[in-house]
């Protein structure tokens, strides 16, 4: 089978996958409104082409906290890539660190930030983190994480619950007995109740701080209200994400609530945004109202799935290659 677009990786993927680890990636809250809306409000936006224009030269690198890329297109964090590829989080890395692009790895990895780290050394990494009711627990993964060489660490801010995903409850969804959240054992075998801490607020900024001298990115705003209130606590950029609808149902669309994002920050911050990103015209899209670079979340893991390292080195490239002819024919 030719892989031309992503919607064919997406097709393997559904099609090779145990249905349980399928149901989870592809997993959105309660109806999957907003996971869908995603996708169809990119569909919705035009482009305004300019013709004439000496297109034969483009550079698509770009630089997001000083740090450059090959362009504009980085991965974002998602748990559990050994439920896609064996090597799980290591060959996403490395995939990263071929395609000279940023890997954003979660908390909740199937292999350490250790592996992370020396399966792509030299890679541009950073670090997502939950805070967990166990505040020891989250502050030893930021000093893991910095000692090691992330260079930024993403607050996700949208995960006080987990939203409600009808097919994992159906599946009774957990991890096989031979994988494990490897950043996190041992940390929480007391703990009776959700790991995550719903108390969590903006003051919780200034914790963090004071553990780390990485920038910090907080991931998950949707309004102008949170954008200003992320750059008077001080953070370096936003990624406007929904958690790929997977957690409140019926809020925007990401691309939608970019607009009122990039409005308030005013360039004082960089924004990036996640959800829905599928095609070349949807990344220079997300550029052309005011994001700095894209994340893609579900398409990793299909390629993943596909054929490991290389199969998200085919995704990335062919986003790539569409982004740069879009640029191209938008002139």
């Amino acid at each position: 089978m030719a892989m031309v677009c992503l919607s064919d990786f997406e097709a393997y993927a559904k099609k090779y996958l145990p249905k349980i680890a399928w149901d989870y990636f592809a997993a959105g809250a309660d109806d999957c409104s907003t996971r869908d809306e995603n996708i169809l409000a990119y569909k919705r936006i035009r482009i305004r082409p300019r013709m004439l224009r000496d297109v034969s030269v483009m550079d698509i690198r770009t630089k997001i906290l000083g740090s450059e890329i090959s362009f504009p297109v980085g991965i974002a964090p998602t748990g559990f890539h050994q439920l896609a590829w064996p090597d799980g989080e290591k060959s996403t890395a490395r995939a990263a660190r071929a395609m000279d692009t940023c890997y954003i790895a979660s908390t909740y990895s199937t292999c350490t930030l250790e592996e992370i780290s020396a399966a792509a050394p030299g890679g541009l990494r950073w670090f997502q983190l939950y805070i967990h009711r166990n505040r020891a627990a989250s502050q030893e993964l930021v000093r893991r994480a910095e000692a090691l060489g992330f260079q930024g660490l993403v607050l996700t801010a949208d995960l006080p619950y987990t939203g409600k995903r009808r097919d994992d409850v159906r599946n009774g969804f957990r991890l096989p007995p031979h994988m494990k959240v490897k950043n996190l054992e041992g940390a929480f075998e007391v703990c009776k109740m959700s790991p995550l801490d719903p108390s969590v607020t903006w003051n919780d900024i200034h914790w963090l701080r004071s553990l780390t001298s990485l920038p910090i990115i907080i991931k998950g705003i949707l309004t102008r209200e949170d954008a200003e209130l992320a750059v008077r606590h001080g953070v370096q950029a936003i990624i406007v994400s929904n958690h790929g609808g997977r957690q409140l149902d019926e809020g925007p669309a990401t691309i939608e609530a970019l607009v009122e994002v990039v409005e308030a920050v005013r360039g004082r911050v960089e924004v990036y945004v996640d959800g829905g990103i599928r095609k070349g015209s949807d990344v220079l899209k997300a550029l052309a109202l005011g994001a700095k670079c894209v994340f893609i979340g579900r398409p990793a893991l299909w390629g993943l799935a596909y054929r490991g390292e290389e199969g998200l080195q085919d995704v990335l490239r062919i986003l790539q290659d569409e982004f740069r002819l879009s640029m191209a024919l938008a002139g």
